[in-house]
């Protein structure tokens, strides 16, 4: 099971959100800075998020998140403000492994087929975003449906992976809630990547079993909760 150190970008500083509130940071240095440390530490792959992009600047960042890709050289998933085709070919085409699809694959799910069709489904990732079971939105604020029935229509329109965050359980650091990870994993056939909760070892353990290819670690990793070594230990 792959391990994700998360990389979130704001303001040019790499932080934690709780619940993804811009007013709920906690700022951890550069993000360059940040990336190389988890992979001295052993990671092969990053997820890194253009916040300032989820939150409306889409040219934000840019330049930091290309350092990031060129001097780093290990897997990279980007997500946040990827608003078009555009956007998300431009990333590709930058040197970005996969790019994470959420709100532009929620209002315009024929924008997945058409990334897939130019540069393969395994570089689509389809951002699955739930709060209490239904997808949410915009800063995760407006609620768009049933999870499950849309980790279905992503799979029928060509993504090739998922990315669960379960809304209601992120930044807290508080341990999972393996009940909707266990849904979805049976729900679909995609790979599907796991954040928010994740606090221990044990949570990892318990998304393994499940069945997930993948977890994301964020708040819990910087503030110390969980180490990169222990997670990548029991995901083997």
């Amino acid at each position: 099971m792959k391990v994700f150190p998360a990389v979130d970008i704001l303001g040019g500083r790499c932080v934690q959100l709780v619940q993804g509130k811009r007013e709920c940071r906690t700022e951890y240095g550069a993000p360059l800075d940040c990336a190389i440390r988890w992979i001295d530490e052993g990671a092969y792959c990053l997820h890194i998020i253009n916040l300032d992009g989820a939150f409306g600047s889409a040219g934000s960042n840019a330049e930091l998140i290309r350092e990031l890709v060129r001097e780093t050289g290990v897997y990279v998933q980007l997500g946040g403000g990827i608003r078009s085709v555009e956007d998300a070919s431009g990333w590709l085409e930058t040197g970005v492994d996969r790019v994470i699809l959420g709100t532009l694959a929620t209002e315009h799910p024929e924008a997945v087929t058409e990334v897939s069709d130019l540069f393969g489904k395994e570089r689509v990732v389809a951002g699955v975003d739930a709060r209490g079971g239904q997808v949410v939105v915009k800063g995760w604020e407006n609620p768009a449906g049933d999870y499950i029935k849309w980790a279905k229509r992503f799979e029928e329109a060509g993504a090739g992976a998922l990315l669960f965050t379960n809304v209601d359980v992120e930044g807290l650091q508080k341990g999972i809630d393996p009940a909707p990870v266990e849904r979805l994993v049976k729900a679909t056939s995609l790979p599907v990547v796991v954040a928010g909760g994740i606090s221990s070892p044990e949570d990892v353990v318990k998304i393994k079993k499940i069945g997930a290819d993948g977890i994301v670690l964020g708040s819990a990793l910087y503030s110390g909760r969980i180490s990169l070594g222990a997670a990548l230990e029991v995901s083997k």
